[in-house]
């Protein structure tokens, strides 16, 4: 009798693409006969990412299917205890709450917070803003400025040039300060598309690569160059670049007589920033800081600097960024008239590009300015840093409601019991999350979204310049369905549904929505695609997107008459220098019983805390360590997964210690996102720690203008603990 082989589940392949951080990298995935995700691998025929996918990527399935996944609405019952509740009766309550506030404190009480799900979800993106701009509250909060928002005070005290710099594709040089875009996939114009093979492939054209991080992360392996400051002093090493570079005269004297204000203040504000004293503070050969400024600005001429999070969370992280801009003024890395446009505009309208400086606009200083401290708006955006204080400190404006879309802000905000205090003195919390982040334990209510494979999308709209350097986007449908039983829905009807119970119009794009019927994800999409050059179908139907080359666009010309240039050292530009002036002569061996500085550190395995208790990630990286470089640990008698104390000025965490033979002496790396909220008194080994317990949200430990705390480059000691 022949023995039949038990059947074969049936399987079906779908091309989609992944939304879990700037890459977008096009992927195949595969479902079983109830279009669940089975697994997921790179699209080795996708004309952008080649085939690339990451490990956070590829275990997509594990987050669809996780039997912890959130799949129905979930409210705080007086017990205390998360309960399921009918999905209208959760929005009617909601709704409930919203208006008693608003009629009872007014539209200030009321904000919102957006995170990474938020941003790479495009249907839902605009979703909150148009929420709170329908509501007349200002309290908009979202990961992007506690992130990398020096960026935006960098050109707001500088100015604009619209055509943007010199691109990736045409540079022979790159200079990243604090940035691994082969580990992140993320960088300020670096090619995130299938990352390390765009870097060879430019490498072997001949790009130089100069790369600034304490460690030698796997971009500084390709590196001409690399310099290994210690964190912190990035805004000192910048200065003594600038310094050598005017000292030799190697600017483009052309671009800077036509745009920029006043090179010689520039030249005297740097002026004590000589190799040997940089060379001293920043502990990094004062040779190899004059290699770096020598291929940078006279061997090579086309090529950008650009950093990340490296100096933008570190103390001077605002004026780390206009630093780094202002090496690219001094050096001309910019397009001029007549460069083509290689992103002239997908999803965003195409307009003239004119080579011509637009005044340092400084948007903070107009408009609306925050209860706490006085901060002005970053694209409409308040400072994030601030939102503690927001809830906590009693008045009129006080925050009682906060709704957090696809963030997990619990993790991400510095002083994590004070953030804790806050979340739990909130009248009402609402996160649309999928999974039991520490925001979602926190929660009033939970409202679970649909996940990337489950809905319709586009690529990061917002971004999609810095997403593709080439005019290029794709549409992918919903390729999956969600769970059976389950009570999910595209994020974007949370808003709508909320609204109409309020009786609120939304606006999308300057146009009301139908408040009657709820829109569909895909006519949200179009909408959001309504400026592209081709109609909204025609993306639909390009199976593995399009690119929209045909039409060529060049810089055009600016008005030779214009008064406008760069604001090379505006006041408080100048301001700033002369503090870490003052600190050239100062010893940084020993800062007042603190030996060591903390660095930022990303990983392959997650995008900040998302993910981190899939059981893939999970067995990969159970905890963060605190990692040193092997001499340190010899120094402090220290072994393999020895029990330490870290101690910062605000606050102390424990973890265990490994060697990093890449990272530099007198630095401890470890990774945020990691740990629970405190009231859970978590161990180490369950859970990681949260780095937060080191950071604060004093005014003395963060950024003025944007409230940026200080995340990274801090003083720190280390001792060994005992294992209890």
């Amino acid at each position: 009798m022949t023995t039949r082989e038990p059947a074969q589940p049936e399987t079906r392949e779908a091309l989609s693409f992944c939304r879990q951080c700037m890459g977008m990298c096009g992927t195949v995935v595969t479902l079983d006969s109830d279009d669940h995700v089975v697994s997921v691998r790179g699209d080795r025929e996708d004309p952008s990412t080649l085939g690339y996918a990451c490990f956070k990527g590829l275990n997509a399935s594990e987050a669809h299917n996780s039997p912890d996944r959130i799949l129905r609405p979930l409210k705080r019952m007086p017990n205390g205890h998360l309960e399921p509740i009918e999905l209208e009766t959760a929005l009617d309550e909601i709704a409930s709450k919203l208006a008693e506030l608003l009629e009872s404190d007014g539209p200030e009480a009321i904000a919102g917070y957006r995170g990474g799900g938020a941003f790479f979800t495009s249907s839902s993106v605009m979703m909150l803003p148009a929420f709170l701009q329908a509501i007349g509250s200002p309290k908009a909060y979202s990961s992007v400025t506690i992130d990398q928002s020096a960026k935006e005070v960098a050109v707001g005290r500088l100015g604009v040039w619209p055509p943007g710099r010199t691109p990736f594709s045409r540079a022979d040089v790159c200079l990243l300060v604090g940035a691994n875009p082969l580990l992140s996939v993320s960088a300020n114009g670096f090619d995130t598309r299938n990352p390390t093979k765009r870097l060879r492939a430019a490498r072997e054209r001949g790009m130089k690569l100069i790369v600034i991080d304490p460690r030698r992360t796997e971009t500084a392996q390709h590196a001409d160059v690399h310099l290994q400051p210690l964190p912190g002093e990035d805004c000192t090493l910048l200065a003594g670049l600038l310094h050598i570079v005017l000292k030799e005269g190697w600017q483009d004297q052309d671009f800077c007589e036509r745009y920029a204000d006043d090179i010689e203040a520039l030249e005297r504000a740097v002026s004590r920033f000589s190799p040997e004293a940089v060379a001293r503070r920043a502990d990094v050969p004062a040779e190899t800081l004059r290699e770096a400024a020598r291929l940078f600005a006279c061997e090579c001429s086309t090529g950008s600097a650009a950093g990340a999070t490296g100096p933008d969370m570190s103390p001077g992280g605002n004026l780390a960024e206009h630093l780094i801009e202002c090496l690219n003024v001094v050096c001309g890395r910019y397009l001029r008239e007549g460069d083509e446009i290689e992103h002239p505009g997908v999803i965003h309208a195409r307009h003239p590009i004119i080579a011509e400086v637009i005044p340092a606009p400084r948007w903070w200083e107009h408009g609306y300015k925050s209860r706490i401290g006085g901060f002005g708006q970053f694209s409409g955006e308040l400072p994030t840093g601030t939102l503690p204080d927001e809830i906590l400190e009693p008045g009129p404006g006080r925050v009682r409601a906060l709704i957090s879309h696809g963030g997990n802000p619990m993790s991400a905000i510095p002083e994590i019991e004070k953030v804790e205090r806050a979340f739990e003195a909130l009248d009402l919390l609402v996160a649309i999350e999928p999974s039991m982040s520490m925001t979602a334990q926190m929660a009033d209510y939970i409202l679970p979204p649909t996940l990337q494979y489950e809905r319709a999308d586009l690529p990061v709209w917002l971004w999609e310049s810095l997403a593709s350097p080439e005019p290029y986007t794709r549409y992918t449908p919903a390729v999956a369905q969600p769970p059976e039983d389950s009570c999910v829905r595209d994020d974007h009807y949370y808003f709508w549904a909320i609204a109409k119970r309020l009786g609120l119009e939304l606006r999308l794009f300057d146009e009301p929505l139908d408040m009657h019927t709820a829109p569909t994800t895909d006519e949200i999409l179009a909408r959001t695609a309504r400026d592209a050059p081709l109609p909204f179908e025609e993306i639909q139907s390009a199976e593995r997107g399009v690119l929209l080359d045909q039409e060529k666009q060049f810089v055009e010309p600016g008005d030779p008459e214009s008064p406008h240039r760069f604001s090379l050292v505006p006041t408080d530009v100048a301001e700033e220098l002369r503090c870490f002036e003052e600190l050239l002569s100062r010893s940084t061996s020993d800062e007042d019983g603190f030996g060591y500085r903390m660095a930022v550190r990303r990983m392959r395995d997650s995008n900040n805390s998302a993910g981190l208790e899939l059981p893939s990630i999970k067995k990969r990286v159970p905890v963060n360590p605190a990692f040193m470089n092997p001499e340190d640990m010899a120094m402090e008698g220290l072994s393999e997964g020895d029990a330490v104390e870290i101690t910062s000025r605000h606050g102390a965490i424990r973890a265990r210690v490994t060697a990093d033979p890449t990272l530099r002496r007198r630095v401890v790396s470890i990774t945020h996102g990691f740990g629970k909220l405190p009231r859970d008194k978590t161990s180490y080994e369950d859970a990681g720690v949260s780095t937060n317990w080191l950071t604060s949200l004093d005014a003395t430990a963060r950024e003025t203008i944007n409230a940026m705390p200080w995340m990274s480059g801090f003083p720190l000691s280390i001792r060994r603990a005992d294992d209890a």
